[in-house]
């Protein structure tokens, strides 16, 4: 090919690049990313529960309460770095940098660590299972253990779990660890005993700001829906398309 018909090629890409580009610059203008549309996603039945989850983050106060309802609950090992679910504190300076703490859990509270003087802000992120519609965990599960119930929650059945660790490496949310005592995955199961009769998680039932909250997302009526109504909500990580059914209200670019 000589070099003018090289330049042609070049020209003709570019022209055929910019107005690709301007399409989607305009497409992105009138109809703006929802990271909530996006993310939630729910089976074709829509008169059957999808239990979904919802943070405040302007609510939480960081008392650790849940963590520590959770371990009780759930027969959690009390030693640190077991969790279900657990609260961060992100603290960003003046200077931009951000320090995450979540000491033991947050569950013997928080001491900022960080001189008032630097701090431009500070809030708490409790943190669970997101029960993922296209949970990455179940994927890569080599014997099905990590499943998915008909009813939106992902769960790990022991019996057929081997411990190999693949689904704590696939979660993007940090949010499985392997049980000390019985050597297989663990994780949030929204307190699944509780809620398949009637009840809420324990989580939930100890917030004393009600800063988490659980329901239907099939349900117009849950507290969940209404929750998700009236403020913000997003998801963590949107790129991945997890399909998390776990949104929070003013969640902070910082977190992760």
């Amino acid at each position: 090919m000589s070099n003018e018909e090289i330049g042609k090629s070049r020209r003709k890409f570019i022209k055929k690049a910019a107005t690709v580009g301007s399409l989607l610059v305009t497409t992105s203008l009138f109809t703006p990313f929802n990271a909530v549309v996006y993310a939630v996603e729910r089976p074709k039945d829509p008169s059957k529960t999808w239990w979904g989850y919802g943070i405040d983050i302007e609510k939480c106060i960081g008392c650790g309460r849940c963590a520590n309802a959770c371990k009780t609950e759930n027969n959690i090992p009390k030693q640190p770095f077991y969790f279900r679910t657990w609260v961060e504190q992100y603290t960003i300076k003046n200077d931009g940098t951000v320090k995450v703490e979540s000491p033991n859990g947050g569950i013997d509270g928080f001491v900022q660590s960080v001189p008032p003087e630097d701090i431009f802000k500070a809030f708490f992120v409790p943190k669970l299972c997101n029960h993922c519609y296209k949970s990455p965990c179940v994927q890569a599960c080599p014997v099905g253990a990590t499943y998915e119930t008909p009813d939106g929650v992902v769960m790990v059945d022991e019996t057929y779990c081997i411990g190999c660790r693949y689904c704590v490496q696939a979660c993007p949310y940090g949010c499985r660890y392997i049980n000390p005592a019985k050597n297989v995955a663990d994780k949030c199961t929204l307190c699944y005993h509780r809620i398949s009769k009637g009840k809420t998680t324990a989580c939930v039932e100890v917030c004393p700001t009600h800063a988490r909250i659980l329901g239907n997302l099939n349900d117009p009526k849950s507290p969940l829906v209404k929750f998700m109504k009236e403020h913000t909500c997003l998801v963590l990580k949107p790129h991945l398309n997890t399909g998390s059914k776990c949104f929070y209200n003013a969640l902070s670019g910082e977190v992760r």
